[in-house]
């Protein structure tokens, strides 16, 4: 793949005012949740977030844990505990795991709450906001750990009046308009997981070369998946990768025979390579090929 296609500059003036509104936002908050795709969780942080809070109180929220892959989800709630980052598991569109981001906030807050206690300061409610790149499910999960209200909690003094807040509970409350910051593609490799996974449009890379990169993928490290889903044997995958061509040529045959099976043949038997790219990279989204993780805290 030609690098120079992985070199995406996001307009540059709507990402530094995004920047300034998120630096201003912070001064009002006690906590920040930085969601995550559980299925990438270091290619879809922003490398800027740790600069930008500084000292701020954070939690991570590995969300889409339902399509990865469980033992994985523990390995990288561990590899954030050891990083003293506390991290919860969360399925938004289910709703699983909400409610542990909820406790989990109110135990980061709790000796901060005792040092307000003692100077006479009860009551005041914990201020959440939520910062993440761009289709990690931020609106599904503000629907979720708000239970659909957008009840405001009004203006605070000395707040810019249009800055509205969202209770959550007795306890917590959530800025409303939390920040959104572009991913910072590192290395073709974090653009093409942020292709996989939905992350990055998949128009801003080439369909066809995104679903043969995760065919690549998915043969070394989940090929059980990939033949049980599209009724490969693993005497055919051994036979293709062992023929005399280069070894994209064999997983391009491979691509190829996958959308044979799912009907995407058109005229002169040739096989529709967009059509096939597309199914292959929407049943992967949509979990269609089991639960998968595409990097690992121990790499």
């Amino acid at each position: 793949m030609n690098d120079s296609k992985t070199n995406i500059n996001w307009y540059p003036g709507h990402m530094a005012k995004t920047r300034r509104q998120i630096i201003e936002d912070l001064k009002i908050v006690d906590i920040v949740i930085e969601l995550l795709d559980a299925r990438i969780p270091i290619s879809s942080q922003n490398p800027d977030i740790a600069e930008i809070i500084k000292g701020k109180k954070k939690i991570v929220v590995l969300n889409k844990c339902d399509l990865a892959d469980e033992k994985e989800n523990q390995k990288w709630l561990a590899y954030f505990e050891n990083k003293n980052i506390p991290a919860v598991l969360v399925d938004s569109n289910s709703g699983k795991g909400i409610d542990n981001v909820v406790k989990k906030i109110e135990k980061v807050m709790e000796e901060e709450k005792e040092k307000q206690a003692e100077k006479g300061r009860v009551g005041r409610k914990i201020r959440a906001m939520i910062l993440g790149i761009p289709n990690v499910g931020k609106s599904s999960f503000i629907n979720r750990i708000s239970k659909r209200t957008t009840a405001e909690v009004g203006n605070k003094p000395g707040v810019t009046k249009k800055k509205q807040w969202i209770r959550i509970n007795e306890k917590v409350e959530l800025l409303d308009t939390p920040g959104v910051l572009w991913p910072k593609f590192e290395s073709e490799d974090v653009a093409l997981k942020l292709a996989f996974t939905g992350t990055i449009k998949e128009d801003v890379l080439e369909r066809a070369e995104v679903a043969y990169s995760l065919v690549k993928f998915l043969l070394e490290n989940a090929i059980e998946n990939l033949c049980n889903r599209y009724e490969l044997t693993n005497e055919y995958i051994e036979e293709v990768l062992n023929r005399d061509n280069p070894e994209n040529f064999n997983i391009y045959e491979i691509m190829l025979e996958i959308g044979r099976k799912r009907g995407c043949v058109i005229s002169g038997g040739n096989i529709d390579e967009e059509k096939t790219a597309k199914i292959i990279l929407d049943e992967f989204k949509n979990g269609k090929l089991g639960r998968i993780t595409l990097e690992s805290p121990n790499n």
